[in-house]
Formats: structure tokens, sequence, C-alpha cells
């Protein structure tokens, strides 16, 4: 049997734009959204950084743009592991004292 041309697990083009550059970027149709709000957040990144930066060359403000989002998610993710920690010692603590309390309805 043929591969149907509209075969929805093939990639398709998607045109994103950053700061005056057009680029064409394959993905599955399922990820086009993602794809774009990572483009349009990356934008704004770059161009923050270019109404900031002395030499604000298209490499430049990539790489720029590249750690301070990079910065971001660490941050986030260590945020968020600090959290699930504190859930995790939270959870331990009540399971401990559900312990004693049954322990001593027991004797």
């Amino acid at each position: 049997m043929a591969e149907s041309s509209t075969d929805s697990t093939a990639n398709v083009p998607v045109a994103l734009r950053l700061v005056d550059r057009e680029f064409l970027i394959a993905c599955a149709p399922e990820e086009r959204e993602g794809l774009l709000e990572s483009a349009a957040y990356l934008d704004r990144k770059m161009r923050e950084l270019r109404a900031n930066a002395k030499a604000p060359g298209f490499d430049r403000l990539a790489v720029l743009a590249a750690i301070s989002v990079t910065h971001e998610f660490l941050a986030l993710r260590k945020q968020h592991t600090g959290s699930d920690q504190s859930v995790t010692d939270g959870i331990t603590a009540l399971r401990r004292k559900l312990e004693a309390a049954l322990d001593a309805h027991i004797k």
C-alpha cells in the first residue's frame, strides 16, 4: 500500500521570524503551535537584548538569548526541584506521624 501524501505524521515546514530574519523549520503538525510559541518567545528575548546591546549582530543576539533562556530554564528547574523536595519531606513527616499515631493506638 502506498503512503498517503496527507500523512499526518509527515513533517511540514513552518516559517519562523527571528529579529527580521525568516527561517523554515520542519516539524510534525502537532508540534507546530509549540514551535511558534517558542520562536515568538525567542524573538522577544532577542529584541530586548538588541535594544540594550552595543554590538547587536544577529549571531551575538542569538548567543545572548540562548544564555538568557537557559539561565531562566535552569532557575525554574532548580526551583521546581526544591518544591519537589519540600513535598517529599512533608509527606515523610506525615507518614511518621501517622505511623506513631497508629502504633500508640495499637498498644
